[in-house]
C-alpha cells in the first residue's frame, strides 16, 4: 500500500514539473519545445504564413465576415420589408466595422459565447447581435443569420480561406521555386551531361534541358490548380431556400444567393447542394497540390542522385555541420527534408480528398473536423517547397565531373551512328552497333575505325559523324529550353 502511494505521489510530482516547464516555455515564446506538430514548432515560420488563413482565429473572423456581409446584402437588396426599408443606409459602414475591427478581444468574446452554448457558428451569430446592440441597431439583430444554416456560413468561410491562402501564399511560393529552376535552366542551357535511363549511361542531354522539364511540369501543375474555382452555396438547411422563401416569398432566392456569393464574397456559386457544399472543389485543389508535390518529389530525388553522382556540387557554409562525426560531409538535407514533408502533405491531402466528398444523406458532421486540417496540407507542402528552393541555392553544376563521365562513355554514340546507317538502308545497323559497343569499353578510335570501314556514307554524312562527341551529342536540348523559357 505504501509503495503504491509513493508511486502515485511520484507520478503527481512528474506531472507537476512537466506542467511548470510547459508554462515557462510558453511564457518565453519557446514554442518549438512544446509544440505537438513541427509546423507549430520547428517549422513555425511556415505556420506564421498560414495563420491568417487557417487558424481558429481566421475561421471565426471569416464567419463574422460572412454574417456581416449577409446582413449588408439583405439591407441593400431585399425590398418590401419594413425593418430593412427603414434602416438608414448611411450607417452601413458601422455594420462593416464589426468585421473590419475584429481583433483578439473579439475572438475571445466569441469563444466565451461558444463555451456557454456549445455551438461555434451560433456563437458568431450572437456576437454579431451583441455588436449591433451596442450600436443601437437592435431592430437588425433578428436579421443576423436569417434564412441561414451553419454550413452556409462555414462553407463560404472555408472557400475564402482556401482561395486567399492559395493566391497569397502557396502559389507565390511555388512560383518562386519555379523561377529558381528556370534561372538555373538558363544558366546551364548548353552544359552537357550524360543522361541515365534505368540508371545506365544513355544519350547525353544538357543540365538546362533536364531542369526545364521540371519547370514545365510544375508550371502546368500550378495552372491546373488555378483553373479550379473555390465554390460556395447559400441555400439554407437542406439546400432548398425553404425558410427564407417562406419569409420573403416574392424574392428570387437562387438569383439573389448567386449574387451574394459571387459579388459580395468573390466566390463561385454552387446552385445544387444538400445542407453542405459538396467539397468537390476542395478535393480537386488538394489533388492538384498532391500532384505538384509528387512532381517536386521527383525533382528532389533527381537532385539527390545528381549530388551523389557529383554532377552537382554542394556549396559549403562555413559554420554549418554536415555530420556529427564525419567533418568532411555536406549532406543534401534540404532535398531530403522536402521529400519527407511532401509525404506528410500528400497523406493529409489524400485523406481529405478521399473523405470530404462523402456525407450521410443531407448532412453529417464528419467534414467539420476534417476541414480543420486543410492548413496542414498547405503547410507541409510549403515547407517542402521552401526547402527545395533553399537547396537549389546551395548547389552548382560540376562541369568537370560531367565532362569526365561523357569522355568515358563514347558508346553512347552508337545510337546516332546506327541511325545514320538506317538512312542508307542498312537493316542490320542496330545489330552491328550492338556487337561493337554493348557491354564494352568504347573509345573514339574504335568508333572512328568502324566508320572509316563503312564506305557507304557520303562525305558530308561521314564528317557529321566524325564531329560527334559525347559532349556535343545532345540534339536540340538548348533550343527546347529557349522555346519554353
Amino acid at each position: 500500500m505504501g509503495h503504491e502511494n509513493q508511486t502515485c505521489n511520484c507520478k503527481t510530482r512528474e506531472e507537476r514539473v512537466t506542467a511548470q516547464t510547459y508554462e515557462t516555455l510558453l511564457e518565453s515564446n519557446m514554442w518549438e519545445a512544446v509544440a505537438l506538430s513541427p509546423l507549430d514548432g520547428r517549422y513555425a515560420q511556415i505556420a506564421r504564413k498560414l495563420l491568417p488563413y487557417f487558424s481558429e482565429y481566421a475561421l471565426v473572423k471569416n464567419r463574422v465576415k460572412v454574417e456581416v456581409c449577409w446582413l449588408e446584402f439583405l439591407l441593400e437588396t431585399v425590398d418590401g420589408c419594413k425593418i430593412l426599408d427603414e434602416f438608414d443606409h448611411l450607417k452601413i459602414h458601422e455594420i462593416s466595422s464589426i468585421y473590419d475591427q475584429f481583433d483578439m478581444d473579439s475572438f475571445k468574446r466569441v469563444k466565451e459565447i461558444e463555451k456557454e452554448i456549445n455551438h461555434d457558428v451560433k456563437a458568431v451569430e450572437k456576437y454579431v447581435g451583441e455588436k449591433l446592440k451596442t450600436m443601437g441597431m437592435n431592430s437588425l439583430i433578428s436579421f443576423v443569420h436569417i434564412g441561414c444554416t451553419s454550413e452556409d456560413i462555414t462553407n463560404c468561410s472555408y472557400a475564402s480561406m482556401i482561395k486567399e491562402a492559395l493566391y497569397e501564399v502557396w502559389i507565390p511560393t511555388a512560383e518562386k521555386l519555379i523561377d529558381s529552376i528556370q534561372q538555373m535552366a538558363i544558366d546551364y542551357i548548353d552544359t552537357p551531361m550524360l543522361a541515365h535511363t534505368h540508371g545506365q549511361p544513355a544519350t547525353p542531354t544538357t543540365v538546362g534541358k533536364e531542369l526545364c522539364v521540371y519547370a514545365y511540369r510544375l508550371t502546368n501543375a500550378i495552372c491546373h490548380i488555378k483553373s479550379i474555382k473555390p465554390c460556395a452555396k447559400f441555400n439554407g438547411a437542406t439546400g432548398n431556400y425553404a425558410a427564407i422563401s417562406v419569409a420573403f416569398p416574392k424574392e428570387n432566392w437562387p438569383v439573389l444567393s448567386k449574387h451574394f456569393v459571387e459579388d459580395y464574397l468573390g466566390l463561385n456559386f454552387n446552385p445544387v447542394t444538400t445542407q453542405i457544399e459538396n467539397h468537390d472543389y476542395i478535393c480537386h485543389i488538394l489533388d492538384g497540390i498532391r500532384h505538384f508535390n509528387n512532381v517536386l518529389r521527383d525533382f528532389d530525388l533527381d537532385m539527390w542522385l545528381y549530388i551523389s553522382m557529383e554532377y552537382f556540387k554542394q556549396i559549403a557554409v562555413k559554420n554549418e555541420v554536415g555530420s556529427s562525426t564525419m567533418p568532411h560531409k555536406v549532406n543534401p538535407i534540404r532535398f531530403e527534408n522536402s521529400e519527407s514533408n511532401i509525404k506528410m502533405s500528400n497523406g493529409i491531402c489524400y485523406v481529405l480528398s478521399d473523405e470530404l466528398p462523402r456525407s450521410r444523406m443531407q448532412r453529417d458532421l464528419s467534414d467539420s473536423s476534417l476541414q480543420r486540417n486543410i492548413g496542414l496540407a498547405f503547410g507541409y507542402s510549403l515547407q517542402a517547397i521552401e526547402q527545395t528552393t533553399s537547396g537549389l541555392k546551395r548547389v552548382e553544376a560540376n562541369k568537370e565531373k560531367m565532362l569526365s563521365d561523357l569522355e568515358n562513355n563514347w558508346e553512347v554514340l552508337a545510337e546516332p551512328i546506327q541511325t545514320m546507317l538506317r538512312k542508307y538502308g542498312k537493316p542490320d545497323a542496330y545489330d552491328q552497333l550492338k556487337e561493337l559497343t554493348r557491354g564494352k569499353q568504347v573509345t573514339r578510335e574504335i568508333l572512328c575505325e568502324f566508320i572509316a570501314d563503312l564506305e557507304i556514307l557520303s562525305r558530308e554524312d561521314e564528317m557529321q559523324i566524325f564531329k560527334l562527341t559525347p559532349s556535343n551529342y545532345y540534339g536540340l536540348a538548348p533550343k527546347i529550353v529557349e522555346d519554353q523559357l
